[in-house]
């Protein structure tokens, strides 16, 4: 069995060559045009920063949406457009930037991100719901079982990845090195059902290997997983652009 190609998104999507520099236009447009803090620091290094987009009245409360990319790449000036669906129904967004593998390690990141989300929820008061994509739903999932103080009301992984052990046979694993014991402590499916309310989101047409680490959680944690029609792993969080689509019911619900 190929685990890299088990694990490969691009090859299998039409077009998706395309899709970064779509993502980057469309995040440059929206953070020109509404309120937002931009480059807030929560940590000691450069991408230790995050944004934070406000509506135009009293915040709702918070969310947190924490981008994918394998550990590796990307940062948050591309995924700014996805705060429109959560913003548009009054809620503030943060959306945190991180340090990537091989400079840093997963668990690193995961801590890096829980201190982002805690300066957010600091600065905006209320309820608080954190959701990801891919890398960035194996954060939240951890997320979900920390203590946020009675505060965390939802959380909806997008796609994500829920167990790390068969990345130990990837080429990703140069980058990674996880050693047995990180691999299941960073993985949500091997952590303990958190007391919060989570629903499991990802395209109907991913790849096997989500789809199966997709509903692993769902039966590990007894929650919901969600299977969106026609869509694939790029194009799945589409919905957080709308305030009324799908995945936005599906987090504020």
């Amino acid at each position: 069995m190929d685990m890299d190609d088990r694990f490969a998104n691009g090859a299998y999507i039409d077009g998706a060559a395309d899709y970064p520099d779509r993502w980057a236009t469309q995040a440059a447009t929206f953070r020109a045009s509404v309120l937002a803090e931009i480059d807030v620091p929560y940590g000691p290094s450069p991408r230790q920063v995050m944004d934070i987009f406000h509506p135009n009245r009293l915040a709702k409360g918070l969310v947190v949406f924490v981008h994918g990319g394998y550990w590796r790449m990307f940062d948050k000036s591309v995924w700014s457009h996805l705060a429109a669906g959560a913003l548009a129904r009054g809620w503030a967004v943060a959306m945190p930037s991180y340090d990537l593998c091989p400079d840093v390690r997963i668990s690193d990141i995961t801590a890096q991100v829980t201190a982002a989300v805690r300066l957010a929820a600091a600065r905006i008061p209320g309820p608080i719901r954190l959701t990801g994509h891919s890398a960035g739903g194996q954060i939240v999932g951890l997320l979900a079982g920390m203590d946020w103080d009675g505060r965390l009301a939802r959380v909806v992984p997008i796609s994500p990845l829920t167990d790390l052990v068969p990345f130990m046979q990837t080429k990703m694993q140069e980058d990674f090195q996880l050693t047995k014991a990180e691999a299941l402590s960073e993985s949500p499916v091997h952590t303990p059902a958190p007391d919060v309310p989570v629903t499991v989101w990802l395209g109907a047409d991913e790849r096997p290997v989500f789809l199966e680490q997709a509903h692993a959680l769902g039966s590990a944690w007894g929650c919901s997983v969600a299977l969106a029609p026609d869509q694939h792993h790029f194009n799945v969080i589409d919905g957080l652009t709308e305030a009324d689509s799908p995945l936005t019911q599906c987090l504020f619900s």
